[in-house]
């Protein structure tokens, strides 16, 4: 049975079990993400791979159905099982540094990132804060450390696909879900609404939610949803199994989600710089500008997708922009300006380990302070700095292909946490797939 079949089995079982399990369904379901992650990783990376996105993009609508009957678990311990699975393969983390030599332009991003994380989590540690401390570590770190395993172990070309595959079933059923959820919210979703502090979530009423689908918050669906349509639009699939796809970009729409509009569409324009993926950027854009039209005038929401994109030309004036401008005015304000920072004290549960601000710079500065988030903003610019550069060398389709991905979470960086928890998953995951092989290889 492959992983990411037994990812499918174990999530539909503790769906249809969780009302008799009660609470005990949420360790049980860690547990089994934990299992799953073994089990995978035993029959390779690129099945791991695929049983991660399955863990990632479902568990959240796993553990919505189990709180309707349970109750509501402010901590989201059910959103930690995700988390475990990618850690399992960490275990062989010491054997692969001792067996392969790594360039370290490669390596000390990851251990920059890593050591400011620790930094944050000590601050949180003399706070007596144990919780957030344990947790901030956790979702910072796991999605990490398991990119630096893939570097490692893995064939870039062989995981593109793995990922695309995994993608090819992910998004239609996340897409068609998300465009019911928008006109008529399931009764789990409403009661998650209802005690979930997301205050940019919508209404728990028809035609009033940003959709969020399966997954955890809109940011979170967007995001996911952004990198699968972009994996399996410039696949080796054939166009008519692309079709698969659409109810995905009506979710997307509807998540009103625009930094993830912008990524893709600046992955979007990348792969025109390149012959391998010109003509098919071209059609992509198209094809967009044909499906926006059509979604706005011929379906029931048009209204909604048209004002949200209308924002895009406001610039400053628009009031998220405005928003994001007065928190660094107010750190600013602070006695110390932050010049320390003060730890991971501040969960945010709209986005699985994300801080309750938007963007990494206010993010790490808030956490780690000026000096020490200054660290951690460079070594992820060098992150994506390396993907991009290997790019533009390389050449090849899928150097393109996650070169764009990169681009894309470098427009995001200023507006969203991109490294914690399912969001730190895509960002180390699909950036680290740009390292040639050739520059992961067995010590002599």
């Amino acid at each position: 049975m492959p992983g990411w079949l037994a990812a499918v089995l174990m999530l539909a079982a503790v769906a249809a079990l969780g009302g008799s399990l009660g609470g005990l369904s949420r360790p049980i379901f860690v547990l089994g993400c934990g299992a799953v992650g073994w089990y995978a990783w035993r029959q390779g990376p690129a099945m791991h791979l695929q049983a991660a996105l399955i863990l990632f993009a479902f568990a959240p609508f796993v553990r919505r159905i189990v709180d309707l009957s349970a109750g509501f678990d402010q901590l989201g311990l059910m959103l930690i099982g995700p988390l475990l699975a990618i850690l399992v393969p960490v275990l062989s983390l010491p054997r692969l540094l001792e067996t392969h030599d790594l360039s370290a332009r490669l390596i000390w991003p990851l251990g920059t990132v890593a050591v400011c994380v620790v930094y944050a989590a000590m601050l949180s540690m003399a706070q007596a804060d144990w919780n957030n401390a344990a947790s901030g570590a956790l979702k910072w770190l796991a999605p990490l450390l398991y990119a630096a395993v893939l570097m490692l172990s893995s064939d870039r070309r062989e995981l593109i696909e793995a990922a695309t595959s995994a993608f090819l079933v992910i998004l239609p059923v996340t897409g068609v879900y998300a465009v019911y959820q928008y006109v008529d919210p399931p009764e789990w979703d409403r009661y998650w609404m209802q005690l979930a502090p997301i205050l940019s979530i919508g209404q728990p009423l028809p035609y009033s939610v940003r959709s969020f689908s399966t997954m955890n918050s809109p940011a979170s669906y967007a995001s996911f949803t952004a990198v699968g349509l972009f994996l399996v639009a410039f696949s080796r699939t054939r166009w008519p199994a692309l079709l698969l796809a659409l109810p995905a970009g009506l979710g997307l729409l509807l998540s009103l989600y625009r930094t993830a509009w912008i990524s893709l569409a600046l992955g979007i324009l990348f792969c025109l710089l390149f012959a391998q993926t010109r003509r098919r950027a071209a059609v992509i854009l198209v094809g967009i500008g044909v499906a926006l039209l059509l979604a706005a005038t011929l379906t029931p929401f048009g209204d909604v997708v048209v004002e949200r994109l209308s924002t895009l030309g406001e610039g400053i004036q628009d009031g998220s922009a405005q928003e994001r401008l007065e928190e660094f005015v107010t750190l600013w304000k602070l006695p110390d300006s932050s010049l320390f920072g003060v730890g991971f004290t501040i969960t945010d549960v709209g986005s699985a380990g994300a801080m309750p601000v938007d963007g990494m710079i206010i993010a790490c500065w808030l956490s780690m302070g000026i000096v020490v988030g200054a660290f951690c903003l460079t070594a992820l610019l060098w992150s994506i700095g390396n993907a991009l550069a290997t790019a533009w060398r390389d050449g090849s389709t899928e150097a393109v292909i996650v070169g764009a991905l990169a681009l894309g979470a470098l427009a995001q960086l200023p507006l969203a946490n991109i490294t914690s928890g399912e969001n730190g998953f895509l960002f180390w995951t699909f950036v680290v797939l740009l390292t040639p092989p050739l520059l992961a290889r067995p010590a002599r």
